[in-house]
């Protein structure tokens, strides 16, 4: 494994792991997690792929989020790590860092052979967070971190209820999420700043696979069909007995998913 060094447009430096050999393949994580949340994955793909794994800035432990951050940021970053890599490259994202995947196709959309998307919270009908992420913060300003996850797992990420409530009461995913709360807080407010609406996407022809999983939260599913019928060249796929983490719960399932559809944009 090495590691890629990219400066953006703002001179901010953004770091990648690089791995493997082949047609490359460029993975950004989602929100709250890190570039090694692909790990399960990455072993399915080095042996035929180049597989890059973006490094988000906010995300990055000891950073802080910067003033002007949004997902205009988040895809610049992007471009700058694709600026270094040779080739076609097929670019994948997950959930809010899908987002910023499909932001940086807007950009540049002759930069990347095809995009694959597993199940960006694009807010298509409605916003992400609004009122909801106003009330984790002030749980948080009031010392509540507890209720501030209740409200993430329940009012914005629409997790059910069972499993959403194992994680409230979990002492450390109250600490993880305290961690990381000022992050995700800022990525949901970038997802709200894009505004309602998939129109912009309407003339990127960029061949796309849309991924989401048949337990995923339906407000998830709803803004994938939205991007579906927007995105001109596009296909959907769904994953039996998978959520919103099958990159963790199902890496050889999900991996096997980006290798097909980088078999078809390689081809």
């Amino acid at each position: 494994m090495a590691e890629l060094l990219a400066t953006s447009a703002d001179g901010t430096p953004i770091t990648a792991l690089d791995d493997g050999g082949g047609p490359t393949v460029l993975l950004v994580h989602g929100g709250g997690e890190s570039a090694r949340s692909w790990d399960g994955v990455l072993r399915s793909l080095i042996d035929d792929f180049r597989v890059v794994r973006v490094a988000r800035r906010i995300y990055v432990p000891g950073t802080s989020v910067p003033p002007a951050y949004s997902m205009a940021v988040e895809a610049a970053d992007i471009l700058a790590i694709t600026g270094l890599l040779d080739g076609p490259v097929l670019l994948v994202g997950h959930s809010s860092g899908a987002v910023a995947a499909l932001e940086a196709a807007v950009q540049a959309p002759r930069t990347f052979a095809g995009l694959f998307l597993y199940e960006p919270p694009v807010p298509t009908r409605s916003l992400v967070g609004a009122e909801a992420a106003r009330r984790a913060r002030e749980a948080l300003a009031a010392g509540d971190p507890r209720e501030a996850l209740r409200i993430h797992l329940r009012d914005i990420a629409q997790e059910p209820a069972e499993p959403a409530e194992g994680l409230i009461v979990d002492p450390k995913a109250r600490t993880a999420f305290t961690a990381k709360v000022a992050a995700g807080l800022a990525d949901i407010d970038a997802l709200d700043a894009l505004g309602v609406g998939v129109d912009r996407f309407r003339g990127l022809d960029v061949p796309t696979t849309l991924v989401e999983g048949d337990r995923s939260p339906a407000h998830l599913r709803e803004r994938l069909a939205d991007l579906a019928v927007a995105l001109p060249n596009t296909r959907v796929v769904t994953l039996p007995g998978q959520g919103h983490t099958a990159h963790r719960t199902a890496p050889e399932t999900l991996a096997g998913t980006i290798r097909e559809a980088a078999e078809r944009v390689f081809r």
